[in-house]
């Protein structure tokens, strides 16, 4: 956990969670909060595009049960109604689902994980937990930090776009095949005619185990072009052509 948050350490404690979500109340100025999600896990575990798991776990970390008891006590006090999970792992999900089954306590209704046409990795075993256990994907970077817009291709740096005002994010998309992804889907919507944005939005929303995409804008041009989307069309022969590029690139930046 980052140091910053209340002193760093695990932060699903009753003493933690209670800070947090009576600051959360506070801060939006409302008597409850609808969805409530876990950030990310305690527990060391792959998160932000690790890849290759290494086993290293002491142990110290809140388990599910005592969480889900946790997050009870704030859904009868009536400050949360509904929660769900974060930067989660088909296994961490399963566990929660499974215990709260098991003891009847509250069931995990969401998953907020980074799902696009340049990550497709929640497909491989959390896509058939949301669809099966309906608990679906909020997808959050659905346009990969603006990468799928086309607006850094060549090299560009837009000013004031993430990449230009925050670099740590370059860490993540700057893989091997990142631009010959993006080139391809460009190609694709100039192929069909299509708003590149609104082509990687739509991919993203018919997906059967998402239940909402996370759009991001700084202005208003871009908020109308992301809620436009939804009038796309993708026909079998454009979904064709993106799952060709996903199986020449697959995941360039998981």
């Amino acid at each position: 956990m980052r140091s910053y948050v209340r002193g760093g350490g695990n932060q699903f404690g009753i003493k933690n969670m209670t800070e947090a979500i009576d600051g959360s109340l506070k801060r939006l100025q409302t008597d409850y909060i609808d969805l409530y999600q876990l950030h990310w896990p305690e527990r060391n575990t792959n998160m932000f595009g690790r890849l290759g798991y290494e086993h290293n776990d002491n142990g110290e970390w809140n388990k599910f049960e005592d969480v889900l008891e946790n997050l009870q006590k704030f859904i009868q006090a009536g400050k949360i109604r509904y929660v769900g999970l974060s930067n989660e792992t088909p296994w961490g999900a399963s566990k929660f689902l499974q215990i709260s089954k098991e003891k009847k306590l509250p069931r995990m209704m969401s998953v907020q994980n980074p799902y696009n046409l340049l990550n497709r990795t929640y497909e491989i075993g959390l896509a058939e937990i949301s669809v099966r256990e309906q608990m679906g994907l909020l997808a959050y970077s659905p346009l990969a930090i603006g990468f799928l817009t086309g607006k850094y291709r060549n090299q560009e740096r837009p000013e004031k776009s993430r990449l230009a005002v925050d670099g740590d994010f370059w860490t993540r998309y700057n893989k091997p095949n990142t631009e010959k992804a993006v080139d391809a889907y460009y190609e694709i919507a100039k192929k069909f005619d299509l708003d590149m944005a609104q082509m990687s939005l739509k991919f993203c929303e018919i997906q059967p185990f998402v239940t909402s995409v996370i759009i991001g804008a700084t202005r208003m041009d871009q908020l109308k072009t992301d809620i436009e989307s939804v009038n796309v069309n993708l026909t079998k022969e454009i979904l064709k052509e993106i799952n060709e590029v996903q199986s020449i690139y697959p995941n360039p930046c998981p």
